[in-house]
This record gives C-alpha cells, structure tokens and sequence, in this order.
C-alpha cells in the first residue's frame, strides 16, 4: 500500500488545490462528487478522488 499520509487530504488542502472556498468543499463532499469520510470531526479525501473528479469534470 502507498504512503496514506500523502495519498490523503485534508479540507483546506482540497480548497488550495481547486481553489475554491470551504463551503463549495463541504457541499463537494456532502453530494458525494467528491469521495471522503471522517476521522472525528476531520475529513480526509482520497488525492484519488479529487484526481477523478478534476477528469470527470473536464471530460478527459
């Protein structure tokens, strides 16, 4: 298994590398277009499903 610890992402981390603000994160998130569960009261995503979201919104 790959390294976790780089291969996962943090909320703040999501909003830096799409540029977008927290709300429009927790709304990705809540509406399932971005994959992610939580640890406590911390989400972690997948570097994966941010990687499939950015193809899937740009049809490559």
């Amino acid at each position: 298994m790959e390294n976790t610890s780089e291969s996962l992402v943090t909320v703040e981390e999501l909003c830096e590398e799409l540029m977008i603000g927290r709300n429009a994160a927790y709304s990705l998130l809540a509406s399932n277009q971005i994959k992610g569960f939580r640890i406590g009261r911390i989400w972690k995503i997948p570097r994966e499903s941010i990687c499939q979201y950015i193809k899937d919104k740009s049809k490559l």
